[in-house]
């Protein structure tokens, strides 16, 4: 079984990249399960319910988050209404939505999907290691398949929880810092790890912004206003492949696809 995560997409840019590329994508790597993380999808902060909608639509199963999922008062409700759509598991539990839910394929597979944040240079959230334990201890037998999207600055913090939730899970992929890191790899237990996917959007940017507000911003310390780049558009995240049997991580593909590798697309 293939699983897609595909990293933070920004803004219209890279929705749009992700709308002309998965398709695409589905067929080249036969994939089973999708995920996305959408929580930069609203000008760069926030997910609005239309937009929500609009990437749902394209058969995408879930959607993850983070710490700008509150960025945009209208998906307040939409998060109890909606159940593919996540935000992290250890905000309080007074918090609207979800921060898991259990998916079941076409082929009766039972895949959760897990979204969690840090808490380094971050919010002071309840504990994710915590409740990451506290959720894997409270799903049924009947789950195969555990993905977790763990949203956080830190690099060590996200080191930390793939060696703390190796062979619990099936794979544990960070998000957040837009950066594609090279540290794909199979831990001892089977578990899948990455510390961050990348992001879908414009390459030819400050993760996301345009290379002219980034530099705006650092050089005045100064609040500025969020520029989305438009230039070299690419999709980014992983592939992972799964043995149906175990739920381990049989592989781990880095993706970093340019919009012109497809082609004119229409």
């Amino acid at each position: 079984m293939k699983i897609l995560f595909i990293g933070d997409v920004v803004g219209k840019p890279g929705k749009n990249t992700l709308k002309q590329l998965y398709p695409h994508l589905l067929d080249r790597y036969n994939i089973d399960f999708s995920i996305v993380n959408a929580e930069n999808v609203a000008g760069g902060m926030g997910v609005t319910p239309k937009l929500a909608k609009e990437i749902l639509n394209l058969k995408i199963n879930c959607l993850t988050s983070g710490n700008h999922i509150w960025k945009k008062r209208e998906i307040i409700p939409f998060l109890d209404e909606e159940g593919k759509i996540l935000r992290p598991a250890n905000y309080p539990a007074v918090a609207p939505g979800r921060g898991y839910k259990i998916f079941t394929t076409n082929e009766s597979i039972n895949v959760c999907v897990i979204n969690l944040e840090g808490r380094i240079f971050m919010r002071p959230l309840d504990c994710p290691f915590k409740t990451a334990s506290e959720i894997i201890s409270s799903l049924p037998p009947l789950v195969n398949i555990i993905i977790v999207d763990f949203h956080a600055e830190a690099t060590s913090e996200k080191q930390a929880m793939g060696r703390y939730l190796d062979g619990k899970v099936t794979a544990v992929l960070g998000t957040h810092t837009h950066v594609q890191t090279a540290d794909d790899v199979i831990l001892p237990g089977g578990t899948g790890y990455i510390t961050d996917v990348g992001m879908t959007g414009g390459a030819k940017s400050i993760i996301g912004m345009t290379i002219r507000a980034g530099l705006a911003k650092m050089l005045s310390q100064r609040p500025t206003n969020f520029e989305i780049s438009n230039e070299e558009l690419r999709v980014q995240g992983v592939v992972v492949e799964v043995e149906k049997k175990n739920s381990k991580c049989l592989s781990i593909e880095r993706i970093s696809l340019p919009l012109e590798e497809f082609g004119n697309i229409p």
